[in-house]
């Protein structure tokens, strides 16, 4: 089983066992990006969102999404991949305006989905390859796009991120159920940084935020990006037509000087050296 299918099979029994529970949590009073509360910046990090198409990635039960479009005013798509986490979300906000909620692998919904105005994920991109997450979220953001992670950085057991490109076996830890293992890709934020820019972002900020609780070693790292312009298409020949190209001409005279010493060469005002010769408008009476 690879390590996304592990990742599913994770959340789908996790999102099972909350519906059985008939658990739902209440929406926050403000947009948290570490589990515990009071830690690290709000929603401002995502700019002005107002009226603007915001993604969710890993949006499971729906209640972050749902205080975006209450609180500021956000178009707010939440895409999610567990049936059972989607499920949870649409039982308890299919009715709020400016939210919809997809069930859908978030590379393949992006790949024929309008782009979006700004992405954010909180604790869910690390379960995803970051080498199909991130080119997928850069064709499906439009440029200058602010894209916000929040990403473990160490672990309850401290152990710190990696330095490769790698998943590792982390848990989910439920309060009465065995922990559900998982396989999560827990970067160094170099890492983090040189990927995002190897995909088309900026990386503007990165912030380590600590437990409050100061003998706990979990650490939750934020990382701020935006999504680069479009560089312009190179053209490496001229267009093909079928008209005749225009006519032009460039006259000039050149010559050789050879002596016992060698070639004689000039340099050219950019600092080329370059055979003697005579410009057409040096030729001129």
């Amino acid at each position: 089983m690879s390590a996304e299918e592990t990742n599913t099979r994770a959340w789908q029994l996790y999102g099972q066992r909350q519906l059985a529970r008939a658990y739902t949590p209440p929406i926050p009073d403000r947009l948290g990006w570490a589990p515990w509360e009071g830690i690290g910046p709000g929603a401002e990090v995502l700019g002005d969102v107002a009226g603007r198409r915001v993604l969710d990635i890993g949006s499971g039960a729906g209640h972050h999404a749902v205080h975006l479009a209450q609180t500021y005013g956000a178009r707010v798509t939440g895409i999610e991949l567990s049936p059972t986490q989607h499920e949870r979300a649409v039982s308890a906000h299919a009715d709020v305006d400016g939210v919809e909620f997809v069930q859908a692998d978030v590379a393949e919904y992006l790949a024929v989905a309008e782009p979006f105005d700004a992405a954010y994920a909180i604790g869910t991109l690390a379960f995803i390859d970051p080498h199909r997450s991130l080119p997928a979220l850069r064709d499906g953001l439009r440029p200058g796009a602010p894209l916000i992670l929040s990403l473990l950085h160490t672990d309850l057991h401290g152990r710190g991120p990696s330095a490769e490109v790698a998943p590792r076996e982390q848990t989910i830890l439920l309060r009465d159920d065995p922990p559900l293992p998982t396989q999560m890709w827990v970067l160094a934020p170099q890492l983090w940084e040189d990927l995002l820019t190897e995909y088309g972002f900026r990386a503007e900020a990165i912030d380590l935020l600590p437990h409050p609780d100061k003998s706990a070693t979990v650490i939750q790292q934020l990382i701020r990006a935006r999504r680069l312009p479009d560089r312009p298409t190179r053209v490496s020949s001229r267009p093909r037509s079928t008209r005749a190209p225009a006519a032009h001409a460039a006259v000039g005279v050149g010559a050789i000087l050879l002596s016992k010493q060698g070639i004689l060469l000039g340099r050219h005002r950019r600092g080329t050296l370059e055979l003697t010769g005579v410009r057409a408008g040096s030729l001129r009476g």
